[in-house]
């Protein structure tokens, strides 16, 4: 099949306006969210349901054209944009995007994956039940997308990842099949987990088309406090009180260094700690409670006492409003923001043993100020579930251009250190084209053998998302 006999019939299954061809319409999906990489397609393409996905693929695989499944686009390792070659075809899911059911006995959601996280969020909130995935971009990433990478976010503490938040899903194969596990169950233990070979594969093996997602009561309350501390250690040893005193009410735990802070009030000077003096570290705590706002205040007032007692806390603050909260909430949310608007910068997202967090900053902020004195660590992230953003931004008097130059060698250095701690150099962004080269470093070779063996028997051609994870 040639290439025009090739879009012929996808207009055919699709109808020619969803079939795009014009460089000016396939512009938006061919770079990627930072606007570092862009890449070329034949075509994107855009199906209104799961039958016309099938359809298309198994096209694809006739034609043996690769295609790049996507969502929103948001991710951060190059894995949801086609590479260089202009063979391959984008398909994207944004018109899938239906609340398919919700029951709210078996407290579950059904969407396609083309959902945005934010309208899957607010369909769960009108059935005043909670879908507890959060994250900067639910704006505007989709639930295909947030499957395809195990999104984590901030909640991952109390509720788990997407491989958690996830009892089923709809799949379209490479080629062309589709596998309904739509299925609502806690509990199914009838051969292999196939539901989790798809899940964070980045749309390497399958197409995921639908889920089946969990939802939770909602909380009488949610209760915010933001904490200044001296030290990660001190940070270890608040989240160990928290965790003794609110047990699952902690929903939150992230930790922010100084220059994280100090970015965001540079940038977004509205935005403000509440305190009169910096901190070199702080820390953001949430505490979800299903009796009242009174009993879920106090948790976090016990807490806050205990640390101040025992000289972990320099200073707290309790939020006393939802907007209050909303505004703590904010320094979090604009540190991305803040660092984008500072310049370019080296970015990571590891994962280390809770128990070594305190460590891994210690040596890894030495080992970059030995080798780039002046780098300044943007550290930031989800410490009650040992994931660190854990990026590097420029010397001040060095120029953006000259400092990225390094950034193989800063690499090399945070993911040696997180490795060298038990770590891993992806905790929920993915590998895409962006690590998929260095992983290799650090996976044993029955590891890759292993991955290597599943991606050739799901997709033997090699035209699901070719040159990502693999």
């Amino acid at each position: 099949m040639t290439r025009p006999e090739f879009l012929h019939a996808c207009c055919e299954v699709l109808g020619a306006m969803h079939v795009l061809t014009a460089p000016e319409d396939m512009a938006p999906y061919l770079t990627d969210w930072r606007g570092r990489f862009t890449g070329s397609a034949a075509a994107v393409l855009r199906p209104a349901d799961t039958l016309q996905v099938a359809a298309v693929v198994a096209l694809c695989a006739e034609a043996k054209v690769p295609l790049v499944p996507q969502g929103g686009n948001t991710g951060l390792v190059l894995g949801s944009v086609p590479d260089l070659a202009g063979n391959a075809v984008v398909l994207s899911l944004k018109r899938m995007n239906r609340i398919r059911a919700i029951d709210l006995v078996n407290n579950t959601i059904t969407v396609e994956a083309g959902s945005i996280l934010e309208e899957v969020q607010n369909a769960a909130s009108k059935a005043d039940r909670l879908f507890p995935l959060s994250l900067a971009a639910e704006g505007s990433c989709t639930i295909g997308g947030n499957l395809a990478t195990n999104a984590g976010g901030t909640a991952v503490l109390r509720y788990g990842s997407m491989r958690d938040l996830c009892l089923g899903l709809e799949v379209v194969t490479a080629d062309g099949k589709v596998w309904d596990g739509l299925r609502g169950l806690r509990k199914d233990n009838t051969g292999y987990d196939l539901r989790n070979l798809f899940i964070g594969a980045e749309g390497t093996l399958g197409i995921i088309t639908a889920a089946v997602l969990k939802l939770f009561p909602q909380p009488k309350a949610q209760v915010t406090a933001l904490a200044g501390l001296n030290t990660p250690q001190d940070a270890l040893r608040l989240l160990a009180m928290a965790q003794a005193t609110c047990a699952a009410g902690l929903t939150g735990f992230e930790l922010m260094s100084a220059c994280s802070v100090a970015l965001v009030a540079r940038h977004f000077p509205q935005m403000r700690t509440g305190f009169q003096d910096a901190h070199a570290q702080y820390v953001l705590l949430e505490i979800s409670d299903s009796e009242s706002e009174a009993h879920a205040t106090a948790m976090l007032e016990a807490v806050v006492e205990e640390a101040m007692e025992g000289a972990v806390l320099c200073d707290a603050v309790v939020a006393s409003s939802i907007a209050q909260s909303r505004a703590l909430w904010s320094l979090r949310e604009h540190i991305t923001l803040a660092q984008a608007a500072e310049g370019k910068h080296v970015k990571h997202d590891v994962s280390v043993p809770i128990s070594s967090i305190a460590e891994f900053i210690g040596q890894t902020d030495a080992l970059l100020q030995q080798a780039f004195p002046g780098c300044r660590m943007v550290t930031f992230g989800h410490l009650g579930d040992g994931n660190l953003h854990y990026n590097v931004s420029a010397p001040e008097a060095m120029a953006d251009e000259a400092f990225i130059q390094h950034q193989e060698a800063i690499n090399l250095i945070v993911h040696d250190s997180a490795v060298r701690f038990g770590g891993s150099i992806s905790a929920e962004h993915g590998l895409g084209m962006l690590k998929r080269d260095e992983i290799r470093r650090y996976k044993s070779d029955v590891e890759m053998e292993l991955m290597t063996a599943i991606k050739k028997a799901l997709d033997p051609h090699q035209l699901m998302n070719p040159g990502k994870v693999l």
